[in-house]
């Protein structure tokens, strides 16, 4: 079995999220333990496993996402790097390939014209379509503005995605936070969260995305995501709203390893653009 090391939402190496992706053979999936143990030895935000179906089925693949120390409900850069390998495989078919993910319902993804996977690893655009998470209002939790070491504007509650989204005064805010990890690990298992997203306006005409974003999820094994696809389930329609358009938009994740993430708002769905690039290929011997 190989495994892969893809960077995703960057169209260069070493920017972007790092993700393992390890096409499995078809048939049952391995054990949970074993899972859990190769994205633990990665050491990656997030490593996607996939499974084949049967043809003629309601999806084409089912995919797990793993932390080093969980399975995680969601995972858009993990997603995407696994639609690149999939392509630089010839495993795709004409039309989108379809996932069957077991917390988030069913997945598509597709890649764009002009393809994905040339020899240098770098990968065309792929676009990925999710379920948004709009924002509920609840008033600031206790200890966030500590935690944080500024108070936010306002906080909201993403449903079944599970984070906290915070809205910061601008984008200088965002990029000097220097959070405290242990406050905000404590806050999100009290809050029963997955993580914190922070937010804000782009700083100013001339820039080539609408918002900054980062996240922190330091209680699922994640100090600082490099750049969150799902958490942009929920960026996504606070922006729309915010911005008053529903495509276009453009988040930048202002992480030591940034990207860009090219967002548009579908009714319930969010669709989620990006590029990736192959670092890494080795073979698994256990």
């Amino acid at each position: 079995m190989r495994i892969q090391i893809v960077d995703a939402f960057t169209s260069r190496p070493f920017a972007g999220n790092p993700a393992g992706v390890c096409l499995l053979p078809a048939g049952p999936w391995p054990d949970d333990l074993w899972l859990g143990q190769i994205a633990a030895e990665l050491n990656h935000p997030e490593t996607a496993f996939a499974l084949p179906l049967p043809a003629g089925g309601e999806a084409d693949w089912e995919i797990r996402w793993f932390t080093p120390l969980v399975e995680a409900n969601l995972c858009g850069h993990a997603t995407l790097a696994t639609v690149h390998t999939l392509h630089r495989e010839g495993l795709l078919t004409d039309g989108p390939v379809r996932f069957l993910s077991r917390t988030s319902g069913p997945l598509t993804a597709w890649v764009e014209e002009g393809g994905s996977g040339g020899a240098d690893g770098s990968g065309g655009e792929i676009t990925l379509d999710f379920p948004a998470a709009p924002g509920t209002e609840v008033p600031v939790p206790a200890g966030l503005a500590d935690a944080l070491g500024v108070l936010p504007e306002a906080t909201f509650r993403t449903g079944a995605l599970g984070d906290l989204l915070a809205v910061l005064p601008d984008e200088a805010t965002v990029r000097d936070l220097r959070p405290d990890l242990a406050a905000i690990a404590a806050l999100s298992r009290r809050e029963e969260l997955r993580g914190v997203i922070v937010t804000a306006a782009a700083a100013g005409a001339g820039t080539t995305y609408d918002f900054v974003s980062r996240f922190f999820a330091p209680a699922r094994g994640i100090p600082e995501d490099p750049v969150t696809g799902s958490a942009h389930t929920a960026l996504a329609p606070y922006w729309a709203a915010r911005l008053g358009r529903t495509d276009a938009l453009t988040g930048l994740q202002a992480s030591a390893r940034p990207g860009l993430v090219r967002a548009a708002v579908l009714g319930d769905r969010v669709r989620l653009t990006g590029r990736a690039v192959t670092v890494l290929e080795a073979t698994l011997l256990v």
